[in-house]
């Protein structure tokens, strides 16, 4: 009897043992606060992963820069320091220009070019990543670009020898077009900059305005619909290849259902950020038609000078956007 129940508790150990040995564990890099709406939608992902899989993948999502920066998010995924990451494409654009397109002003200034954009962009981000070693997972949109600062914009004029705030290569490269100041700050350090007047204007999303609490240093937003950048989730390649086949099938469907829920959560966050603005006592105007003409004409000039960048991939991309 004794020997039967010795038997009994040692297969118990064992099996208890394999399934631990059976259990992934990923660790998802954010450089955005726990309360972003993409931040909500990694840990809503991460949970269904988990579900789908029976606990055989768990994600654990580390926001608001805690485990890596926004720079080092997408080094470090692909030399496996974390498994996943959420990155600002528009940030890569220096690496490699497709990554970018998405932060041209006015290229795709609606929700509905965003995705266009996106259809056309996606093919030719996917192979990239394979070729670094990643895969892509899904990507969601920022609500459309607009314009905060402490006093008022008559005109693009206006915005000479201001500290404006730059976060991407276009950010950067909109500043030396109306001569304002660039100063790189990322996202987690915006608030701080802004109360020391490191910064005193930026370009950024109502979602942005409100998590950083912009209304507490600028007065005016300025709604110009300049562009919606897009965060994509990536993971290492070597990571995913070691998932079985009907984990990764998991995880890509509960990729597939996060794109959708983003994008439907991008378009509610846009109207509520909006609002809160309002609340908080900011000024939300429409730009007048000279300022929205002068960053019209920044534009164009940006979407000139990438396709010279880009090359025969811009001008793919651009032309299958457009047909």
């Amino acid at each position: 009897m004794k020997r039967r129940l010795f038997t009994l508790a040692a297969a118990t150990l064992a099996l208890i043992g394999g399934s631990a040995l059976a259990q992934t564990k990923w660790d998802l890099a954010s450089a955005y606060p726990a309360s972003n709406f993409h931040s909500e939608n990694l840990v809503q992902f991460a949970s269904d992963v988990d579900k789908a899989t029976s606990g055989k993948l768990k994600v654990t999502v580390h926001s608001n820069a805690t485990l890596f920066k926004a720079p080092e998010i997408k080094r470090a995924v692909q030399g496996g320091q974390a498994q996943a990451g959420e990155v600002l494409m528009a940030n890569l654009q220096n690496e490699w220009q497709i990554y970018g397109a998405d932060g041209l002003p006015f290229l795709a200034d609606s929700y509905d070019a965003s995705v266009k954009l996106w259809k056309a962009q996606k093919p030719l981000i996917e192979k990239k990543l394979a070729e670094q070693g990643m895969v892509l997972l899904y990507a969601v949109a920022w609500p459309p670009q607009g314009i905060y600062t402490k006093k008022v914009l008559n005109s693009a004029a206006d915005l000479k020898g201001v500290k404006w705030r730059a976060y991407s290569p276009a950010t950067a490269r909109i500043a030396d077009l109306v001569n304002a100041q660039p100063v790189t700050v990322q996202a987690a350090e915006l608030q701080q900059a802004l109360a020391t007047g490191v910064v005193e204007s930026t370009m950024t999303s109502g979602a942005t305005g409100v998590d950083s609490k912009l209304y507490e240093n600028l007065t005016h937003y300025y709604d110009m619909q300049a562009w919606l950048p897009k965060n994509m989730v990536i993971v290492n390649k070597a990571a995913y290849d070691a998932l079985d086949k009907p984990t990764q099938a998991a995880l890509m469907k509960a990729a597939a259902e996060a794109e959708s829920r983003g994008l439907t959560a991008s378009k509610r966050v846009n109207a509520e950020t909006l609002a809160k603005l309002k609340a908080s006592g900011m000024q939300v105007l429409a730009p007048s038609a000279q300022l929205k003409a002068d960053m019209k004409k920044v534009g164009d000039t940006m979407l000139k000078e990438w396709l010279e960048k880009a090359g025969p991939e811009g001008k793919t991309l651009i032309d299958a956007y457009q047909r």
